[in-house]
Order: structure tokens, then sequence, then C-alpha cells
């Protein structure tokens, strides 16, 4: 019985590691570390509650639930708190060829979002979930998500000096 729950779960991380890694890096804004903290941290959790994540009607979105609680319980550390920013880094990060490229300005724009915003913009746009769902993933209303985004968006137009599109007239 053990052994057919590790193959299973270990045939889930082999076939979903890669985009819940993505998807963390865009919720902290390019903290490629903290992604993969993070990660580690949902792949635990779901483990842990793997005969529950089975029998979930939606797998996808609970994945992305566990996701999203780990950033808020990894926000709320006391460490995290203390941690302090210096001005060199003790190493050079390790450059990942299969990474997907972010403009610069976006990874700074994105990471000058609130975590909530950054959030409600990635499950947006980057994975093309509907209100409904994202709403479901972040633990809102649909409303908080609509206007969540909408101010996020006019955030990003504005740091990446963006005029949205003006209809011709006629």
């Amino acid at each position: 019985m053990r052994g057919d729950r590790d193959k299973q779960f270990h045939e889930f991380v082999l076939a979903q590691r890669a985009g819940l890694v993505r998807t963390a890096t865009l919720l902290t804004a390019g903290d490629r570390h903290l992604a993969e903290d993070l990660v580690q941290a949902t792949l635990t959790k779901l483990y842990v509650a793997w005969p529950s994540f089975q029998r979930a009607d939606n797998p996808a979105a609970y994945t992305r639930r566990a996701l999203v609680n780990a950033l808020s319980d990894e926000r709320r550390r006391l460490w995290r708190r203390r941690e302090r920013p210096t001005a060199e880094l003790p190493e050079l990060p390790r450059t990942d060829q299969h990474a997907e490229p972010m403009a610069d300005g976006l990874r700074t724009a994105l990471r000058e979002l609130p975590p909530r915003m950054r959030a409600a913009v990635v499950f947006r746009y980057f994975h093309e979930l509907t209100v409904t769902e994202t709403a479901e993933a972040l633990g809102c209303s649909e409303g908080t998500v609509k206007s969540q985004t909408s101010r996020a968006l006019d955030r990003l137009r504005t740091a990446l000096e963006i005029r949205p599109a003006v209809p011709a007239f006629r």
C-alpha cells in the first residue's frame, strides 16, 4: 500500500515539479531560491495529505492553493523579518539554461507588487485561470480577484511605462 503511494507521488513530482517551480518563481517575483523552498514545502504537505489530494475534485487547484499557502507561511516566518540584504552576494547564482526568460523590467515590476496582487496576476495571466479559479486558489472572493488584478495591472503599466490602448474613433 505504502509502495503504491510513494510511486504515485514520485510520478506526480516528476510530472509537476518544473511547472510548480515556474509558478513559484513568478509568485516570488523571480527569487529562484525562495521558489525552490516553496515548492519543497508544498510537495512535503502534499505527500502528507496525499489521500486527500487524490480525492480532490480539482488536483491542480489543490496544488495551487497549497503553493499560495506555503508562500503565506514563508512570509510570516520570524527569521525572514530579521534577514538583512547585503551589497555583496556570498555566491553567484547559477544560471539555469532551461529557465524561461523574463524581462528584467517585468521582474522588477512584479517584485514591487504586494504578494496578493502578484499572485492574482500570475494566476490570471501567466496560467490563464478564470476569475473563479483564481479566487479559489487565493481563498478570496471573485470581486477581490478583479480589484487586485485591476490595481496590479495599473501598477505594472505605470512601472513599465505602458499606455493602455486607446480605441480609435471613426
